[in-house]
């Protein structure tokens, strides 16, 4: 773990035959005399590995500057790269009015404080990420669509930016697209912004998500699609194509859909935060682990601390990405929980999670990629499992799945009341490699809960194909398959992959906010067929349900390999009175036809209406 020193200096820790962790009294931490990764005693501070950072608010500002500028700088551009980092605050004050603290964000960086309460972290200044500019040396074609990776959670700005030109001054940006989300924030004292109007004008973002978080009036502007959850804000401007609200003081209301394209649910049916590390108030690391609730509404740290439970640090395996799965698997047969330092993990044989209320918890994106066809984690029919911050890859090799929870036609033990539950896990299939798997994400117990997973098979990466030698090459199926029953999804990102992106098997299923790009690639109408059906649906549930709700959801159509091409429907469900839509869309992005929205309602998103969603607000219509 590198700790940022009060005087400025940095030290790194190493893994030695006796790791230690380098701090100083200020830091209230000190040498464990643990074997490398191994768990902590209860109350000593752990050892993250060399790329976590901690923060302490006695540090000089201009040091922890200098610190976030560098990881900034290396990271803006590494969309592909290898490196993970995380950059945690000790409760306190960090930036004055004179010298604001103002971070920028890159790719697989996770900004976090340490604190029980959103509050006991202060930044003033801001925390922000700008359109990434890809051309011409970094002056031209600059947008957010490719802003994905990072994480900002637990902690409060007030927003200051003493420094900043005129527009940079207006708001605090955060023009992002998937796989990024703002959880536990409270923003005071400016504006937000999802989009970055001021670097080459506005452009595109296809984000996003947010949640447990007391916000200022944000600025959606740009964004294509957006969850926001059980949160607070002060106002919401412009909508684009698909803007969803679960339990959200302030949200806009629905009447007017489509015009704007708000979808607003005045309770979440199920949630649970994502879990969080912190420190108490005699300095010991702790993980917060949030119960689940239900009807939810507003954040859950308005009273005090989130109701949930408290887990020692010492309870946990503090894993690095040199450490065997056969270690990892044994600890966690032991009773421990998993803690996920920031690194990139071979897995040759799948992390196996058999015990009923199991942690898992990555820090600063950790990557699980599969190795030799391999399921990297496999979660046993239990409840109140949690895997929660885990990017999870596949490997050259094909596998049949690269996460699953429980056996197919297991039915083992669930809890409506603690379900196993999937928070910010992320699926990739090609980009920084050639990747293969049948399915992505397969859910066969009752009872989980997927709050905010990005799907994605790569339409673009450093591979070096061209689009035909993807189709034929980066091989996925389906993103999503869920065969368990009372199965919710809050954030369900799922794309390009080559049939159904998400099979909906389960009954009584609820997805709030769906987000679907149909694959960019298929090579001919022969290559995107089911049978004697042009294309397949973005999302699907299966001909036997009987009941199924989906509130807000969009399947976008962008055949660049091939413009002839047509898809018959954009959603494909049963017909019948318990399978109800709400909300709909399809959009055309310059190439491909989607015939209709759902079962042959809805007009063609086709070319000759580019970027304009066709709605379909009920289905059955009432």
């Amino acid at each position: 773990m590198t700790i940022q020193q009060p005087d400025g200096r940095r030290r790194t820790g190493r893994t030695m035959a006796l790791g230690v962790v380098l701090a100083t009294a200020v830091m209230t931490a000190g040498a464990t005399g643990l074997p490398a990764s191994a768990s902590p005693p209860a109350g000593g501070a752990p050892d993250l590995g060399p790329n976590v950072t901690v923060f302490d608010p006695s540090m000089p500002v201009a040091d922890i500057q200098a610190t976030l500028d560098a990881a900034h700088a290396a990271q803006v551009d590494a969309e592909m790269g290898t490196a993970r980092h995380a950059y945690l605050f000790k409760p306190g004050t960090y930036g004055t009015a004179e010298h604001p603290l103002q971070i920028k964000v890159g790719y697989y960086t996770e900004i976090a404080g340490l604190g029980a309460s959103p509050t006991d972290v202060v930044i003033n200044g801001k925390v922000e990420v700008y359109n990434r500019c890809l051309a011409d040396g970094g002056t031209a074609n600059c947008l957010a669509l490719v802003n994905f990776w990072r994480t900002l959670s637990n902690l409060s700005v007030n927003v200051n930016a003493a420094g900043q030109d005129g527009c940079r001054s207006s708001a605090d940006f955060w023009a992002v697209s998937q796989a990024v989300s703002l959880r536990r924030l409270d923003v005071t004292g400016g504006t937000l912004s999802l989009m970055d109007y001021c670097t080459a004008g506005p452009q595109y973002a296809s984000g996003g998500f947010i949640a447990d978080s007391r916000l200022p009036a944000v600025t959606n502007g740009s964004q294509q699609q957006w969850l926001t959850r059980d949160s607070e804000i002060a106002g919401w401007s412009n909508a684009v194509w698909n803007q969803v609200f679960s339990g959200v003081v302030g949200a806009p209301e629905e009447s007017a859909f489509p015009d704007p394209p708000y979808t607003t649910l005045d309770t979440t049916p199920v949630s649970r935060e994502k879990p969080f590390l912190y420190t108490d108030a005699r300095g010991r690391y702790q993980v917060r682990v949030p119960s689940a609730r239900r009807n939810t509404r507003g954040v859950s740290w308005a009273d005090g601390l989130t109701p949930g439970r408290t887990i020692p640090i010492g309870d946990f395996f503090v894993a690095r990405p040199s450490d065997p799965v056969q270690v990892i698997n044994s600890q966690l047969a032991r009773g421990k929980h998993l803690l996920l330092t920031p690194g990139v993990y071979d897995i040759p044989r799948g992390i196996e999670i058999k015990r009923p209320d199991t942690v898992v918890l990555g820090l600063g994106h950790a990557t699980l990629t599969a190795i030799n066809g391999s399921t990297p984690i496999e979660v046993a029919d239990v409840p109140g499992v949690i895997v929660a911050g885990v990017t999870i890859d596949a490997g050259e090799r094909k596998s049949p799945v690269l996460l699953r929870v429980g056996k197919r036609n297991g039915r083992g033990h669930s809890s409506p009341g603690n379900p196993t539950t999937l928070s910010d896990v992320y699926f990739r299939v090609g980009g920084p490699h050639v990747g293969r798997t049948d399915v992505a994400l397969e859910v066969n117990s009752d009872d989980v809960l997927i709050d905010h997973t990005w799907v994605w098979r790569a339409d673009h990466g450093v591979e070096g194909l061209t689009d035909t030698q993807r189709w034929n090459t980066n091989l996925g199926r389906t993103g999503a398959v869920v065969n368990g029953d009372r199965v919710t999804a809050t954030g369900l990102f799922v794309e390009h992959f080559q049939q159904y992106n998400t099979v909906w098997n389960g009954e009584a299923g609820t997805t709030i906010l769906y987000q679907n790009e149909l694959p960019y690639d298929p090579p001919a109408q022969a290559d995107w067929m089911n049978g004697d059906v042009e294309g397949w649906a973005g999302y699907k549930v299966g001909d036997l349900v009987r009941t199924h709700r989906l509130y807000g959801a969009g399947v976008y159509v962008f055949n660049q390999n091939n413009p002839d091409i047509h898809t018959e429907n954009g959603f494909e469900v049963p017909r019948t009175p318990g399978v109800r839509l709400h909300h709909v869309m399809t959009v055309n992005l310059s190439a491909g036809t989607i015939d209709h929205v759902v079962n042959g309602v809805g007009e063609a998103a086709d070319p000759s209406r580019t970027g304009a969603p066709v709605y379909v607000t009920d289905y059955p219509a009432p």
